[in-house]
């Protein structure tokens, strides 16, 4: 995922799918617990996406607070 797709959404979307992506990290996590994850590769771009959407929606907040 990149970051200028993130920036075309609303923070709600960033929130479902800041929501989508924890889910996912859980499942992975889990399936690497019990010996069944195919990709590890995956682990590391869903915790950068993770990190992306956090860094978009701080620039969102950051930019909403300085109009005001």
């Amino acid at each position: 995922m990149k970051a200028s797709e993130l920036h075309d959404k609303t923070p709600d979307q960033l929130r479902d799918e800041l929501v989508n992506l924890k889910k996912e990290s859980f499942n992975l996590r889990f399936q690497q617990a019990t010996g069944q994850l195919e990709n590890p590769a995956r682990l590391r771009t869903v915790k950068r996406d993770v990190a992306r959407v956090h860094t978009v929606l701080n620039q969102k907040a950051a930019a909403a607070a300085s109009e005001e």
